[in-house]
């Protein structure tokens, strides 16, 4: 989700088909399959291709209050797509302040939804959340509370993401660490069913760089994508204005994910700002595949202006964006620059 100023809580060029135009920057950037922005006001957006076909879409509301989710045959008609509120906060108690952060998996046959909430009288003391919905069409059905995802403290929690490698299923998340300085730190565990950790979580990376420390120090928002023998962990870091930025994880595909030495952590952001293109503070991505499954998207949040009035969290125009990922000739993932915002009349 990102921490505000104020308080802590909180596989390619983008969008692009062959065919070539002159983007500010002066690269050739191919043609747009899709607006950016690609949904206004959605941050923290977490994208999925199914097997059925279309792309499902959540992401954290401007009021932080409800859980939202849309499909679309395309990513570019998810702007306009049927949304559907499939949770809405409590009136108090666990789950009733700040709705923070969504993600939407199918695993075993049933759809799971992971979510960060607080509580109206500690509004910045998140927690992880389940919910399980056993119809093939997420939209529809029940949504049923699978209750708080139990890790090691009873600390701030967030952004919690799951993967599956080699037969197991991981848990990779965001937690405050009593004993580290700092906001979050991003852990991984491996899991007995969907809402449930099944073995001691392990620290795998915390703010030590500059670029991570500015405003927070803040490791949060990991996302997983395989290539080519390896596993790459993007996730972000600082606070949520201008220098929100993203950062890069490697393990090896037959490395022990469990041991905090298999992951090599890039000593720089590998997405930032970009004051040519008008993108600011660039982070919190999600993984998905074009509909024929040969290129990999990044979909992300950004601001198209830099200057802020008041608490960044507060600021609704973040917005949810897309871009491709190309793959560097060594395998690792190139993601370039936040491409300039697109008005593509369907």
């Amino acid at each position: 989700m990102g921490l505000s100023l104020l308080a802590a809580g909180c596989s390619q060029a983008g969008g692009n088909t062959p065919g070539a135009s002159e983007g500010k920057s002066g690269a050739k950037e191919e043609a747009i399959e899709w607006n950016n922005p690609l949904v206004e006001q959605r941050v923290d957006p977490f994208v999925m291709r199914h097997t059925d076909g279309y792309y499902y879409f959540t992401a954290s509301v401007p009021e932080y209050d409800r859980i939202e989710v849309r499909r679309a045959k395309t990513l570019g008609e998810l702007a306009k797509a049927e949304t559907v509120t499939v949770w809405q906060k409590h009136e108090s108690g666990p789950m009733s302040k700040h709705i923070w952060a969504p993600e939407i998996h199918h695993i075993d046959g049933k759809w799971y939804i992971y979510f960060a909430a607080a509580r109206t009288n500690a509004p910045f003391d998140h927690r992880i959340y389940v919910l399980e919905n056993a119809s093939a069409n997420p939209l529809e059905g029940t949504w049923t509370e699978k209750g708080q995802l139990k890790t090691d403290w009873e600390s701030f929690a967030l952004d919690a993401t799951t993967f599956e490698h080699k037969g197991t299923r991981y848990l990779v998340w965001a937690q405050k660490d009593p004993s580290i300085y700092g906001n979050s730190n991003l852990y991984i565990a491996p899991m007995t069913n969907p809402w449930t950790l099944g073995g001691r979580q392990v620290l795998i990376s915390q703010p030590e760089y500059d670029w991570e420390q500015i405003g927070f120090w803040v490791n949060e928002g990991a996302a997983v994508i395989k290539h080519d023998g390896r596993l790459f962990m993007t996730y972000s870091a600082s606070a949520t204005d201008a220098n929100y930025a993203v950062g890069l994880l490697t393990a090896s595909e037959s490395a022990d994910l469990l041991d905090p030495k298999a992951w090599t952590k890039s000593e720089k952001p590998v997405f930032a700002t970009s004051e040519e293109n008008g993108q600011y503070g660039p982070g919190h991505n999600s993984f998905t595949v074009s509909p024929d499954g040969k290129r990999d998207i990044m979909v992300y949040h950004a601001r198209s202006y830099k200057e802020i009035t008041g608490d960044p969290l507060y600021d609704p125009n973040r917005h949810a964006r897309a871009k491709y990922v190309t793959w560097n000739a060594d395998g690792t993932p190139n993601f370039g620059v936040p491409l300039p915002d697109t008005k593509q009349e369907k």
